[in-house]
Parts: structure tokens; sequence; C-alpha cells
């Protein structure tokens, strides 16, 4: 984790010092007042329901060895700071998240024998993050983002707690916005990156899929070589086969700035591939995982669906370009734990199997939840539960128009929306599709999805659970197997 004295944290960072001793080391950064250990930077936050520096207080009684405030300091701070031996410093221009950002660059710029892996994509950045952390532990010591810690505020605290031990730095970069990650990148400098696809998440606020491909392509701007004992690892860039901006990508960024491109899919042109895939009745994919240079072995993934073979594909992509043995990271990676709230398949004595997707969603995600839940074999009754997609703007309508009639397209005894905005449209183009509406509901929220839908479920039913977070369909999937 970050250790750095006082000094060269201003200096760093361009904050004021109020109060305490230039000489003095901190160790460790927080933004949350209940994880202040001692001699660690607490950073003063103000979000939409808190206001971190309301906490410098209670920082400053559990022994932050600094507080970074973003605002003036309450009358008598300064005098318990002192008391307690802490520092207290005032962010430049009261902006923390640039301070945040410019404190992860100087603590990278520190450690250029990191191998930094950069992580983008309109869907599946967790999933594919957790597969190269799970491969790439089997040779180096590695360090990757916690849960989606993926924005502005997340991309510095994943750098910021790494320790120069670390060998490996898996980080997970994610943007709504035009211009965020070339923030994120110019920090985080990574060598090797992936673009797990481009979608149609965020496009409310960026307008097209190539604006998308295009911001995406960002992560490039900061990539650069790091030297290794036996010569040094050269940018790279993985993408999949099925990218249908792959090549845009390629020819409008990567060429030239001189940044390899790597393949992997199910072409046989592609660098790594996955051949003759079946999916068992759980969900999970078997198949043949086939290098170019002719290396090939069966592997059977323990997460559900056909589309978490491209993340797989990536991640060994990834983990043979650093040299880590391929059956070692393959064997880890299929075995490795599901993430939770993503395809993560529930069950309690007597009631029915639940697949907890309820983490986040865009519409291609929608698809390929659904396209699991019917993969799976059941017993009894196939639900969906689909919560409305957010950040979608001026498409919004017509993209959950198309969501509403691929659920309705597939073989469901029971199809509920759920929202107070999106969720008719849903619906109403499930039922010009054809879907009956004596199997269709559609409720405002996750709670009263619960109150009407999980008295009538029962044992042997296989239920999905899918949306935005916004949506809350967590509190469904929990309360049914209560």
């Amino acid at each position: 984790m970050l250790t750095i004295s006082v000094a060269d944290l201003l200096a760093a960072t361009s904050a004021e010092l109020v109060c305490g001793d230039k000489q003095a080391q901190v160790s460790g950064v927080t933004i949350d007042s209940r994880a202040v250990e001692p001699g660690c930077l607490f950073v003063c936050f103000v979000g939409e329901r808190v206001n971190g520096n309301r906490f410098a207080r209670q920082a400053i009684e559990a022994g932050a060895g600094a507080v970074a405030l973003s605002e003036a300091p309450e009358e008598g701070l300064v005098e318990l700071a002192n008391a307690h031996g802490c520092a207290l410093l005032r962010i430049e221009g009261d902006d923390a998240e640039e301070f945040m950002l410019r404190l992860a660059a100087a603590w990278r710029a520190a450690n250029p024998q990191w191998i930094v892996v950069g992580v983008t994509g309109s869907v599946g950045k967790t999933t594919t993050k957790d597969m190269l952390a799970a491969g790439l532990a089997t040779r180096f010591a590695t360090h990757a983002t916690k849960g989606n810690f993926n924005n502005l505020i997340g991309l510095p605290l994943t750098l910021l707690a790494a320790s120069p031990e670390d060998e490996v730095i898996v980080a997970e970069m994610g943007m709504n916005h035009k211009g965020e990650l070339s923030r994120l990148t110019a920090v985080a400098r990574p060598t090797v990156a992936l673009i797990t696809n481009v979608g149609t998440s965020h496009i409310g606020f960026l307008g097209s899929r190539e604006n998308i491909a295009r911001a995406k392509a960002e992560i490039l701007e900061g990539m650069t070589a790091t030297e290794e004992a036996d010569g040094p690892v050269r940018p790279c860039l993985v993408l999949t086969d099925d990218n249908d901006f792959g090549g845009f990508i390629e020819q409008e960024f990567c060429a030239p700035a001189g940044v390899e491109v790597l393949r992997v899919g199910t072409a046989a042109t592609s660098d790594v591939r996955a051949q003759g895939i079946t999916l068992d009745g759980e969900g999970k994919p078997t198949f043949t995982l086939a290098f170019s240079d002719g290396w090939e072995r069966e592997v059977t993934l323990d997460a559900p669906g056909r589309h978490v073979v491209s993340d797989f594909l990536i991640a060994m992509a990834i983990a043979d370009r650093l040299g880590a043995d391929r059956s070692a990271a393959a064997d880890a990676i299929a075995h490795m734990p599901q993430t939770h709230m993503r395809l993560e398949v529930l069950s309690a004595p007597g009631k029915p199997r639940v697949i907890d997707d309820s983490y986040n969603a865009s519409p291609s995600s929608m698809a390929a939840a659904l396209d699991v839940l019917c993969s799976m074999d059941c017993t009894g009754r196939r639900v969906a539960v689909l919560g409305e997609v957010g950040e979608l703007g001026d498409e919004a309508a017509r993209l959950h128009g198309y969501m509403g009639a691929y659920a309705a397209a597939k073989p469901l005894d029971l199809l509920v929306f759920v929202g107070a905005e999106h969720s008719g449209e849903m619906a109403e183009a499930a039922r010009t599709m054809g879907f009956s509406e004596d199997r269709l509901e559609v409720l405002e929220s996750a709670e009263r999805a619960l109150e009407v839908i999980g008295p009538v479920l029962r044992e042997g039913d296989l239920v999905l659970a899918k949306g935005s977070r916004s949506v809350g369909l967590d509190v469904f999937a929990k309360g049914v197997l209560a």
C-alpha cells in the first residue's frame, strides 16, 4: 500500500498543509472513516448523501496520520489534529477526485516495475478482471480491483492499495463519458489492456456505439512498456473476434500507437480460441482451448453461460502473454468462485433456484442472462424477473423494447418486468411478440415483485433476477430464498 511522507504527498497533489509535521509518514489510504487505521490518510469526499468532511474528527480520533479536507476545517479541528499528531491538508480546489488521481499517479510512477493490465468494455469487465486475477496469481504476486472499484475514485484506490512487492496489477477501468478513460489510463499506465466488447451501455451519455468504441479506445493513450529482467513487456491490446468495432479500434488507434493486437474467439484465425462449445444441464460450458501454436486442452468452466467463454479466452491470452503456465492458469480460472450477484446460482431447501444477476445490466447482458436461464435444467417453471436498464438516454424506449421482445421469444413460464419508467415498454414489446398476457406481470419495484411473485414460486422453479443496480433486484433474489 501507499507509504509516503506528508511532504511528498503535498508535492504530488498540490494540497496545502493546514497543520502537522511534513516529515511524518502515512501508510494506506481510505475514503471511509470506519476503515481508518493508525497512520493512514483519510480523504474527505462530498457525496450525494454523505459529506466526508463531517467525519474528519472521527478519523483523527481513530489514529489517522493525515486527513485531506475538501472544505474549510470545522472549528476546533486544527487543535484536535495537533493534539493527536495528525497532519491536516486542504485539497487544491476542493477537488478530492483530482487529488486522488494525482496521488495514485505518483504512486504508480514510484513503482515502474508493476505490469498493469487495464480492463475495460461495455459488459463483462468484472468477470474478466476476476478471471485474470485468478490466472495470473498462478505465477505472479497479483493485486486486482476489489468489486467494481473502476471509476475516477475506485481506480486510484486500487493502485494506492498495491504494494511495491506486487508484480501485476489488474485494474478495472469503467467510464460513462468521453475523456474518463483518458484520465484513468494516464494514472494507471497499463502495459497490457483489453476491451471485452463495445455494447450499448452508457449510450445515453455518448450518443452512438462508435462514440463508445472511441471512448473505450482511450485506454491506449497511457500504455507503456514495462522493463523486465528478460526484456520489455510491450504494449498489447486483446479484442474478441466478434467485436464489430475491433477492426475500427485496431486501425484507428492501435496501429498509430504501435500497440500489438491479439484476437480471441471461435474463429480459426484467432490467437486464442474455443472449439466445440457445449453446455451441460447447469449451463456450464465445455470446450477445447486452443492456441495458434497448436497447444490444446479441454476446459469446463464452473461459471454458467456461453458468453463467459470469451472472458476466459481474454484472460488466457493475457496470462500467456505475461508468461503464466497455460494449464495452471486455465485450471485456476475454470474453478474460481462465482462472482457475487453476477449469474450467481443460489438455492435453499424447499425454495426455487435463483440466478442472481442483479448487480447491473445492459441490453446485451440481459440477453446473455436469459440464454443462461433457458440453457439450465429445470424441473419446474422458468421465470424471468427483469428490471429496467439505466443510462440509455434517447435509445431507452427502443432498447427496452428489444429486451422485452428477446425475452418473449424465450420458453418462459412467467415473465416479470420491474421498474417505474420503462417496464411498460418491455411488456408492450413482449405482447407484440405474442407473449401470453396471463404469463406476464409488470410491477413498479423489487419490493412489489417480491410481494406479488414470491408467494407463487416453489421448489423446482428456476428464477432469473436481472436488472440495473438502481432497480435493486437483489432484494427480490434474497427475499425469495428467505
